[in-house]
């Protein structure tokens, strides 16, 4: 993979064209970039979800602009070839138009993001307009928007009338007509996303949204069971990573109590200067 040209948003725009599925992962820090792109992952999303699965809040909402920029700092470093995009968190880009550029302006250049993620559909039309207008590629989001959990009373699936089918289909197109280069569709019926996916000349990244978008994205913490139950619902878990931390700790734990570690492999003698050079990489 280290070979490969960078992802770009053009090259995005082709993989639609072409029919090639765009796989998409969260990241949250230098090691989780590494692994992922090293896995051939497209796209790495910082997402605000790191709120979630990293700080242990019940929502996205107490997730801070500073709290984004330092993960998309270690994330933007493990990756060379993917194509990072970074979540705008709550209320950083509703304000003035100048505040969302400078909160923009941060994440492009203190976070090194690639692109910003920004939740909402025509409403946000014109904030995604303008930060186009300045040079900063945006994502749209729309369908279940977690940042308006507590104004949708809870995690349920978009779209599900016609008229709400209709009003996503809208949403998708002006964020389009606004720029945006490509969007997530989360939690929306399966032919709500293929109907919405057929209209529109940009990338569809579905999260719970079925078969038939343009790409697809999981929670890293989700696929590797870490920390948190995965949702049964939509979610798959690939590996039982979670379980093997566990199991290791525990075993170091026991090995700590019972007087089996350190052994004596594990200790340092004067006599053995040399064995000492080099532990952390460097000479």
């Amino acid at each position: 993979m280290n070979g490969e040209k960078p992802v770009t948003t053009a090259r995005l725009r082709r993989m639609k064209r072409e029919k090639e599925p765009i796989a998409v992962i969260t990241a949250y820090d230098y090691p989780s970039a590494r692994h992922a792109e090293a896995a051939g992952a497209d796209v790495l999303l910082v997402g605000d979800s790191l709120g979630n699965v990293v700080l242990g809040y019940d929502s996205t909402v107490p997730v801070t602009l500073d709290d984004m920029v330092h993960h998309a700092k270690a994330v933007a470093r493990g990756a060379k070839r993917s194509f990072v995009v970074v979540d705008m968190p709550f209320l950083t880009y509703h304000g003035s138009l100048d505040k969302t550029l400078a909160n923009a302006a941060r994440l492009m250049q203190e976070g090194m993001a690639k692109a910003v993620k920004l939740e909402g559909g025509g409403e946000i039309a014109g904030t995604v307009r303008a930060l186009v207008s300045a040079g900063v590629p945006v994502m749209g989001h729309i369908g279940l928007t977690p940042q308006s959990i507590h104004q949708l009373g809870g995690y349920f699936v978009q779209g599900k009338t016609d008229a709400k089918a209709e009003k996503l289909l809208e949403d998708a197109k002006r964020l389009e007509e606004a720029g945006a280069f490509a969007l997530v569709l989360e939690l929306v019926p399966e032919e709500v996303a293929a109907r919405i996916t057929g209209a529109l000349d940009i990338p569809t990244i579905g999260i719970g949204a079925g078969r038939h978008c343009d790409g697809q994205v999981l929670v890293f913490h989700d696929m590797l069971n870490i920390g948190h139950p995965a949702p049964k619902t939509f979610a798959k878990t690939y590996a039982d990573v979670g379980g093997t931390i566990e199991a290791a700790i525990a075993e170091y734990v026991r090995e700590v109590k019972n007087g089996l570690f350190p052994a004596a492999e594990h200790a340092f003698r004067k006599a053995e200067e040399k064995r000492a050079e080099g532990l952390y990489g460097r000479a």
